[in-house]
Order: C-alpha cells, then structure tokens, then sequence
C-alpha cells in the first residue's frame, strides 16, 4: 500500500495497517491519518511506514489511563473478543481487554470450556476484581454480576434445616444430593449413620434416590454444602456411653471373631478387641479361642462419643489386677507366697 506524505510517496507493509488483520482497507482509503516513519532512504528515496505503531502506542496511553482510573469492584461492559482454554478476553475500550478466569465465569458450571459459557462478539456485564498497573493486567468477573446462588439458597435453608433432594452421584467419600437445578450438597460417609460403619451404611441407598438430610454446615465462599442424615434421629449409642468412662471395667459379649480380633457389644455399643489387646500372654492372643455368646471382662482404654467408638482390652485388665496384686502382698505379712496373693486377687475379680 501506499502513502501520500504530503507529495512524498511512502510504503505501507500490510502488517503495519492495524494492530489486528483487516479484510477490507476501503474504509481507510482517502483519509487523513498519523503515522510513523519507520525507514527513511533518502538516496533511494524509499520511506516506509506504520499506522499500526501509531495506535500501539495510542492504546497503550489509554489502557494506562484506564487502569490508573479503574476501582476494584466496578461494574462495567464489554465485549467479549478471544476464548481461550482457561477463560475468555473482554475488550472494555476500543483495544483495552481484561481477562475472565474459567472460574470467575459461573457459580454453577464448574469444569466446562469457557466457550459453552460465553461466546465471542458476546456482550457482557463484568465486575472489575484485580488491576495490576505495573504488569498492565485487568482480571475480571461475570459471575460476580449474577446472584450468587449458594448464598441465596443459603438464606432460604440455614444450618439446621431439614431438606429433601434426590441422590445424583454415589463415590467413596459419600452421597451428593441434587437440593436445585444448580447445588447439590454432599453427606460424608461418616454422616449416613449413627450405628453403621460409612462404608456399610451407603449400601442402602442408590443413585436416583430421594431421601431426606439436615444441612450440618455451610461455606458459600468454598461453595459446599455439608449433609448429615443420622441427624435427623437421636444418638442413642451416645446415650448408652454416658455411663462408661476411661479406666472402668465392662462385661463385653463375643459377637464375632475374625483375623485382627473379637467383635464384642457392650451396653448395645459395638466394639473390638484388638488381637494384641485379648491377653497379656501371646499365647492367649488367639481369636480362635472365642466364640460367639463369650463374656469377657475388659478394660476401657477410650471412649469417643463422637464417632461411637469405644477402646477395649484384657490385657490391660490383667496388668491391673498383676499390679493391684502385686502392692497387696507388699503390704501382707510374711506366709503367703507371691503365687498366693496372685491366685487370691484373680478370683476376687473373677
């Protein structure tokens, strides 16, 4: 292309035109306009030049500008001009684009292309969030425009509030329950049940499911809703451990063995007795050396309310009576044996 400077005929590259490619040159031809002279060869008479650096450096003192003016928290509208993999460029001025994060989209649709949120030539509302003069960077948000949904539903159900929903996804951490067209809340496998193990418990439901839970905790910034269902009745095995505290001794019924120990139930509170914690004596340590219906004397080594978990051991109780043995015949006078006062104290606790 060429140019008339004032009766000196100039070069215009293509690529010097505009910042972006240009179809169509019509709309430029015949008008007067800056640019700049990028060679000069005055023996040849050769000069070529740039209307591209003109608006660079145009656009750059006006998105220096705007940034200098813009706020955090301003509202403003754009276009939307490039999608990419990670988020979408908005143009807020003739050549000023900010930039939308994937996440910063929607409050709902997580993990999907920008482009099935937005679409280019888009107009959009944006919130303005970070301006960084130094490195000239504008990060914006759509969703932040939108009512925040988790809040919304929030104000509507707060913690305590008993739903109903229908179960959508079945994983290893627990049930996710659909509560709107756009939530879903998640009950940990160690809230479906007061008297079954998690993983126990979450055979009995399945996908498609409605059920009913108590909203047990709430983030609206992480957006998570947290479900409970044993809630929604009383803990009686926590009722049935109030009377047991650490250090008592308790009758424990055999209610199956396996490898690792004794299944036993005390006061309706299923427990286990650890192989290790079944005598004193290795030998004794046998699983095998019980069955069902078996009552054993135990010591309790722990109790948590919390989770209806209760710490058992005979071998504990055996080193306390071994003890409780021991300082009575200190304090015996002479003509029994150590063996005697042994024998004495083990059938007192028989």
């Amino acid at each position: 292309f060429t140019v008339d400077l004032n009766g000196a005929i100039a070069f215009l590259p293509g690529s010097q035109i505009d910042i972006r490619p240009i179809r169509d040159i019509t709309p430029l031809m015949g008008i007067s306009q800056p640019f700049q002279i990028l060679k000069m060869d005055k023996v040849r008479g050769n000069i070529v030049v740039s209307r591209r650096v003109v608006l660079e450096e145009t656009r750059a003192e006006a998105r220096a500008e705007l940034i200098d003016t813009l706020k955090e928290g301003s509202i403003l509208e754009g276009v939307v001009k490039n999608i990419t993999d990670y988020g979408a460029f908005v143009e807020l001025e003739d050549g000023i684009e900010g930039l939308v994060h994937v996440s910063e989209m929607s409050w709902t649709r997580k993990n999907v292309h920008p482009g099935k949120i937005v679409s280019t030539s888009q107009e959009v509302e944006v919130k303005v969030l970070e301006v960084d003069p130094e490195k000239r960077r504008i990060s914006l948000g759509i969703k932040q425009c939108m009512p925040n949904p988790w809040a919304a539903y929030v104000e509507e159900h707060p913690v305590g509030s008993v739903i109903e929903g229908k179960i959508k996804n079945i994983t290893e951490f627990g049930l996710f329950v659909g509560l709107s067209d756009e939530i879903d809340g998640m009950i940990h496998l160690s809230d479906i049940s007061w008297d079954k193990s998690g993983e126990e418990a979450v055979k009995d439901y399945v996908k498609g499911q409605d059920i009913q839970a108590k909203i047990i905790d709430v983030d609206v910034e992480k957006e998570r809703i947290s479900l409970g269902i044993k809630q929604l009745s009383e803990n009686t095995l926590a009722t049935a451990l109030d009377g047991i505290k650490k250090g008592d001794v308790v009758k424990a019924t055999v209610v199956s063995t396996e490898d690792k120990g004794v299944n036993v139930e005390v006061n309706g509170v299923a427990a286990m007795i650890k192989k290790a914690d079944l005598s004193k004596e290795k030998a004794n340590q046998n699983p095998d050396n019980f069955k069902e219906g078996d009552v054993l004397e135990a010591k309790v080594t722990s109790v948590d309310k919390k989770n209806n978990k209760l710490g058992l051991s005979v071998k504990a109780l055996e080193i306390e009576e071994e003890k409780k043995a021991l300082e009575e015949y200190s304090n015996t006078s002479t003509g029994s044996t150590l063996g005697d006062a042994l024998g004495e104290a083990l059938k007192k606790n028989a």
